[in-house]
């Protein structure tokens, strides 16, 4: 992985250490809830960009995660809504249940589209986007589906050592992302498709079906993400991670992975997620206006692109000279 995103890291939160130390003398990163903020503003986009990273090594897009994240967090709220009542336990076990079977057949849709039927997963997902907003807004009656369920407070606000529970959550699942995309062939055949399709379909990798798997692992960490956020604001809402998209992809992108597929890491996207997360929780810590976030992840993207392209465009010059 590129060292420059570690650095741009580092030098952001230098930045904003010293800003905090001459405009309020005190400390950015020795604050216990600042640097818990920047990890719960952090778990939510990383998790659309973990799913995200495996789609983009192996030459894909996924448009579709941010509203499948939102129709999971919308079904979750209506299951518990008719069970809490009933059970409080039941209904939290039926409703992370519900939401990951939400989000999973929108994956198993865009993968069917793509690996099946030849449809451009640019295209395919983006129909997706607009299906799974209309049906979750549809499931909520159009305004956000409250929660009133104890556990899934719990859930959402507890923590466990002083850390979040959603922070916990996401940890588990990088964890396990990190070690299928490193550790094992899975990992190793989504390099392979998304350095050369063609001579990973002669090395005798069943495309169609890995293609098929990778949206759907994409659309699961979705559905974790619409999971958490209802168990945050104990309400599920069909647009909750429509801001997140940009932020998913920014991730992937920042953290070192290719547009053109063949490389990128879970560690690349894990930084990615955390370079994001401190300039929006930097800007408002320091009383910038919060539109200008937008502006400031959008110059990091191109800037990324810009140095993704810089470094092909030099690969391509070795190769000639070699």
């Amino acid at each position: 992985m590129a060292a420059w995103p570690w650095l741009f890291l580092v030098l952001l939160l230098a930045f904003f250490e010293l800003w905090a130390r001459a405009a309020f003398s005190t400390s950015f990163l020795l604050n216990p809830y600042n640097l818990k903020s920047i990890a719960l503003f952090a778990a939510l986009p990383l998790l659309l960009g973990l799913g995200q990273t495996f789609v983009i090594i192996a030459g894909g897009i996924d448009l579709s995660v941010g509203f499948v994240m939102g129709l999971a967090a919308v079904v979750m709220a209506r299951a518990m809504q008719v069970l809490t009542p009933v059970d409080p336990a039941l209904a939290l076990a039926a409703g992370l249940i519900a939401a990951f079977a939400a989000g999973i057949v929108p994956g198993l849709i865009n993968g069917t589209l793509i690996s099946r039927l030849g449809v451009p997963a640019f295209i395919g997902t983006l129909g997706m986007y607009g299906v799974a907003r209309g049906v979750g807004f549809l499931s909520a009656g159009g305004t956000t589906v409250p929660v009133n369920n104890p556990l899934l407070f719990v859930m959402g606000n507890g923590t466990v050592l002083g850390i979040p529970i959603p922070v916990l959550v996401t940890v588990l699942v990088v964890l396990g992302m990190h070690w299928t995309l490193g550790q094992t062939r899975f990992g190793q055949y989504t390099y392979a498709i998304g350095g050369n399709r063609t001579a990973a379909i002669r090395a005798g990798i069943n495309v169609r079906r890995h293609t098929l798997y990778l949206y759907m692992i994409s659309s699961a960490c979705a559905a974790v993400a619409g999971m958490l956020y209802t168990a945050r604001f104990s309400a599920g809402a069909a647009q909750a991670g429509e801001p997140l998209l940009l932020d998913s992809i920014a991730a992937v992108v920042i953290g070192g992975a290719s547009l053109f597929g063949g490389s990128g890491t879970i560690a690349g996207t894990v930084i990615g997620a955390l370079i994001i997360a401190v300039i929006q929780y930097g800007l408002v810590f320091i009383n910038v206006e919060p539109f200008w976030q937008f502006v400031a992840v959008g110059i990091v993207i191109i800037v990324s692109v810009l140095i993704d392209q810089s470094r092909h465009r030099l690969t391509g010059e070795k190769k000639e000279e070699g």
